[in-house]
């Protein structure tokens, strides 16, 4: 029988940014929950002790004992953004890029640093990402929310995207290197043909668009999170990761959530069955 390790990451708090999120922390934990219940052994980062050093490392750490045949799921629920590429190998000049706690001191941690830890994974280990953060642009496309609030009290919570602007953290020096991002975080190779993945990647928008931090039923959580969550539990037991984008499709991008979330991967990996 094969094993199932997971890792669960989810950053509210985010120092020296003025832009902490709501419902990261709640992701996280509801993953977890998830994927225990499936017979995953799940290890777990959030807020002040998701560093970009202990990121990497329970990166690693997860990826480590697994043997061919055993599933791998890593899920992070926080900001995303770009910096300068450092290595040449993106036509516009930026790498994406999650951002850890410490992202103001410390760092982001980039596209090509995480696709260099995926791919580190034995052969035949199957490795499903599941991305709830933006991953879009330039600042120029952090526009107001136009859409209906989330709820109607007087003192409704206020939603955001999952966007931290590089200005929040870069320098002014790195910040003139930058044109503008075009691709999702760390599923396929930076300088690879199309269709090599180190990883099937669930993400909860398109490269232009943002993931939304949102509440519901009272609770923070983002938007594609539970939407995916709820889709999950209604899923046939043989469904595919293909079946269950579709019903996530089914339900995103709304009205009052204007993102669409992807799935990226090659078609046997979109065959594989959820989480089996």
């Amino acid at each position: 029988m094969s094993a199932k390790y997971a890792l669960t990451i989810g950053i509210n708090n985010y120092p020296g940014t003025d832009s902490d999120l709501s419902g990261c922390v709640n992701d996280a934990n509801d993953w977890k929950a998830a994927l225990a219940k499936r017979g995953f052994k799940v290890n777990q980062l959030l807020d002040g002790a998701a560093t970009g050093k202990a990121i990497r490392g329970a990166i690693r750490e997860v990826i480590a004992p697994a043997k061919s045949g055993d599933l791998v799921v890593i899920q992070y629920s926080g900001h995303g953004s770009f910096v300068p590429d450092k290595n040449g190998d993106e036509p516009d000049g930026t790498d994406e890029c999650i951002c850890p706690y410490d992202v103001v001191t410390n760092g982001a941690v980039t596209d090509d640093e995480l696709f260099e830890l995926y791919s580190a994974k034995t052969r035949g280990v199957r490795l499903v990402v599941i991305s709830d953060s933006c991953h879009s642009g330039t600042v120029a496309r952090m526009a107001p929310i136009l859409t209906p609030p989330s709820t109607t009290a007087k003192f409704a919570p206020t939603r955001k995207v999952r966007f931290l602007p590089p200005a929040a953290f870069l320098s002014r020096r790195e910040l003139v290197q930058m044109g503008m991002s075009s691709r999702h975080v760390a599923s396929s190779s930076p300088g690879s043909p199309s269709g090599s993945h180190a990883a099937l990647l669930m993400a909860g928008c398109q490269d232009t668009e943002y993931s939304f931090d949102a509440w519901f039923r009272g609770r923070p959580n983002g938007a594609f999170t539970f939407v995916a969550l709820q889709t999950l539990a209604k899923l046939d037991p043989n469904a595919t990761y293909g079946d269950w984008f579709k019903a996530i499709r089914a339900m995103l991008p709304s009205q009052q959530y204007p993102q669409a979330p992807n799935l990226f991967g090659t078609a046997a990996m979109r065959r594989w069955k959820v989480f089996a």
